[in-house]
């Protein structure tokens, strides 16, 4: 027993090391934390962003006024551009660890850096991101971190980057971005400025429970969908003809049942095609084909 925490003690001083000079706070009061991924590049999550410029304090106690580079809301990611100096950058863990396995957590505050000790406990759990959508695949662990500590990195004993602490979870659980192919293939994209463009359909919604409910409440048959509650003037929703109380039941053979499926949908269509979607309007159900091209004027 010793001998493993003398490890765990030689182990945590090395990450500490190695990683605590690319660790930082964002903002003036320390919103979040980020890390330094490449020179001149920090990565934090989307929601530590109140504008497009924040504030960037290194370990070193050095403070710099950085840019947003570029932002994935979708996926609580962002990127900002920043003089980093000689900060080394972080290297990414050849793979994601699994449950039982030692990790690191680290923030960077007013008050100096936090360096905390824990466990995977769990993977593949899914929490609510910015705007209310779900992020599915995180990574849960028990190292311990304070307020401020969103945008961190998550290390390994070889301080590596294994994840990036996104939320807490009740009490004494947190949760991680894993470091998986896909999330390091969306971070080098914000890296080289490209912010990925999504189509949005410009329309308020209801849960499907709220559907059911309404639909019984007037005496139509009950039906799992996305009910329509509001359309913006002249976005795409509107051009289709989508209205008010409809309810959006699929598209294809994709079947909607909750305003997750649909945001899935809809992060995983390509904007430059038009998407077909499965409405019923009262007992009608009809199709409408969706286009997310801004119309042209003559």
């Amino acid at each position: 027993m010793t001998q493993l925490l003398e490890d765990l003690e030689n182990a945590a001083g090395e990450v500490a090391e190695r990683v605590g000079a690319a660790t930082v706070a964002i903002g003036r009061s320390t919103r979040g934390s980020g890390v330094v991924i490449a020179e001149g590049r920090v990565l934090t999550n989307a929601h530590n962003l109140r504008d497009r410029t924040t504030q960037v304090a290194f370990a070193d106690g050095r403070v710099e006024q950085a840019s947003v580079l570029a932002v994935d809301a979708m996926s609580d990611l962002a990127v900002l551009e920043v003089d980093t100096g000689e900060v080394n950058p972080i290297e990414w863990a050849d793979q994601v660890p699994g449950v039982g396995a030692a990790v690191f957590a680290l923030s960077q505050s007013s008050r100096g850096a936090r360096l905390g000790v824990g466990f995977v406990s769990g993977i593949e759990r899914s929490f609510r991101g910015p705007r209310g959508r779900t992020i599915a695949g995180g990574l849960e662990h028990t190292a311990p971190m304070g307020r401020g500590s969103s945008g961190g990195p998550l290390v390994d004993a070889a301080a590596r980057l294994v994840g990036l602490n996104t939320h807490r979870l009740g009490e004494g659980f947190y949760l991680a971005q894993p470091a998986e192919p896909e999330l390091i293939r969306r971070v080098a994209s914000l890296v080289e400025g490209r912010t990925p463009s999504r189509p949005e359909l410009g329309i308020s919604v209801a849960p499907a429970e709220v559907a059911r409910r309404l639909r019984r409440s007037v005496g139509l048959d009950e039906r799992a969908g996305v009910l329509v509650r509001g359309v913006a003037d002249d976005g795409p929703a509107q051009r289709a003809d989508l209205r008010e109380g409809d309810l959006i039941v699929g598209s294809g053979v994709t079947e909607l049942a909750s305003v997750d499926d649909l945001h899935t949908l809809l992060g995983a269509h390509d904007a430059a095609e038009p998407l077909e979607l499965r409405i019923v309007r009262g007992a009608d159900e009809l199709t409408v084909s969706v286009s997310f091209d801004e119309p042209t004027t003559s």
